[in-house]
């Protein structure tokens, strides 16, 4: 009987291939029944990144499963729940360095809720994150300042924002370094060019890229699971499926405007404690929105959070 720890390095629904990182030397896992029924909450309770216990009657690469028996507490995680009026939540990744959301303004057109909601998930769980504008070279011309604008939204909310193209080339050296090292996850939904910019990070790498559907200009999935990659420069980089939706979990709405730490920032100039920042009189976040120091488009997707609180409830 050998035992050990090792990370889940990819999750096809059944099976798992572990490593124990930082070496990379994959071997299959199955999960035992009763830590599958250990968390009612997600629909996956071991997501890619996750360190667990396993145990095994051979050696670990000799093809022959493993059995994973426990999962060590995360530093973090990032979580979405179905966009759909179920409870049910889907871990995306654990133990992650920084995340990298990636969108693009245009093919296929930005969703600003899907954003936010997705910074939000990260500030409440403890994830760096960082936003991958990717695909500028197909817009800068033609729309250099719709560009100009996102940036003074969210390079003025505190977030870094790098500006890359996955066909030119163009910032994948920065975006290259700050993988480095790292254990990164690339998530966005589906179309905006994350399998892209992981091969362009690393050639070497070959995660399925997929086209935009004319009809629509939305993307196709092509990325089917989350998978871990090996980065030449050092360090792990996750491809994900694009997402479709993404709801926020387990976040009272007293809680939701401490996430946008541009709202958090002035919003100690509210008169009223607590203030939800929609109807109180003398609202420094609202006068923020007013006075452009805030965005409306980041204050509507708050709107939007508090709406998305009441139907679950």
């Amino acid at each position: 009987m050998m035992e050990g720890i090792a990370t889940v390095v990819k999750n096809t629904g059944s099976l798992y291939l572990l490593s124990a990182l930082p070496e990379w030397n994959l071997f299959p896992a199955l999960l035992r029944g009763r830590v599958r029924l250990r968390d009612n909450d997600a629909t996956n309770p071991v997501a890619v990144g996750d360190r667990v216990r396993f145990e095994t009657d051979g050696e670990a690469a000799s093809g022959h499963p493993a059995s994973i028996t426990g999962i060590e507490p995360r530093s973090n995680y990032v979580i979405r729940r179905s966009t759909n009026l179920s409870r049910q939540a889907h871990v995306i990744a654990a133990n992650l360095d920084e995340a990298f959301v990636t969108v693009s303004l245009y093919f296929p057109e930005i969703k600003f809720p899907f954003l936010d909601r997705f910074l939000v998930t990260c500030e409440v769980y403890g994830v760096p994150v960082s936003i991958v504008l990717n695909k500028v070279d197909m817009y800068r011309d033609v729309d250099s300042a719709g560009i100009d604008a996102f940036n003074r939204i969210y390079r003025g909310a505190g977030y870094r924002v790098l500006e890359t193209s996955a066909r030119t080339g163009e910032g994948v050296d920065e975006l290259r370094e700050a993988c480095r090292g790292k254990i990164c996850l690339f998530a966005g939904e589906s179309g905006v060019g994350k399998s892209s910019l992981v091969k362009a990070v690393d050639p070497l790498l070959s995660p399925k890229v997929g086209q935009i559907s004319g009809a629509h200009l939305q993307g196709r999935h092509t990325t089917s699971y989350y998978e871990m990659y090996p980065l030449s420069c050092g360090g792990f980089a996750i491809d994900s499926p694009g997402l479709r939706g993404f709801g926020l979990v387990d976040l009272e709405k007293e809680e939701i405007s401490k996430y946008f730490p541009e709202m958090l920032r002035v919003s100690q100039g509210c008169r009223f404690t607590p203030c939800t920042h929609t109807h109180e009189p003398l609202c420094a976040v609202r006068k923020a929105v007013e006075s452009g120091e805030i965005s409306a488009e980041r204050y509507n997707s708050y709107l939007g959070m508090l709406e998305e609180d009441r139907k679950f409830r």
